[in-house]
């Protein structure tokens, strides 16, 4: 029964490094997608920041046509910008909401990605180990 309870943990932590993993691919997909609707209809404009929170960048800018925008969910790729700055951005015209800070791509997205499956690699190898010691000593 413990050689069966212990398998199963074991599979368990399977699952939930290769759940990680995913989550990791996921950190890189979603920006590498939005930067694709972003360059496949792109518009470009000087945007100025109006707040910055731990959750999102807030900025409005005015488009190609004189509308202003304000993305609910905030500007991409925020890091270092700070109130009242002025800075530029790429925007999707057939979605002015995704807006993104010009210059930066899905790339920054590569060592918050690598992070999560190094670490989860790492954490799963030791406990797989460990859990395998117990085992042997079991039997």
């Amino acid at each position: 029964m413990r050689v069966l309870a212990s398998r199963r943990f074991r599979q368990i932590i399977w699952g939930l490094y290769i759940t990680s993993l995913v989550c990791a691919l996921c950190l890189i997909l979603g920006p590498l997608i939005n930067d694709h609707k972003i360059a496949s209809n792109q518009g470009r404009a000087l945007a100025r920041v109006i707040a910055v929170t731990d959750l999102r960048t807030t900025i409005d800018y005015q488009d190609e046509t004189g509308q202003f925008h304000t993305p609910p969910e905030g500007v991409l790729y925020p890091g270092n910008l700070g109130p009242g700055q002025l800075v530029w951005v790429n925007y999707s015209k057939d979605n002015p909401d995704l807006v993104k800070v010009e210059g930066r791509t899905w790339r920054l997205a590569l060592i918050p990605a690598g992070s999560v499956a190094l670490s989860s690699t790492i954490i799963a190898a030791i406990v797989i180990s460990i859990s395998k010691r117990m085992a042997k000593k079991l039997t």
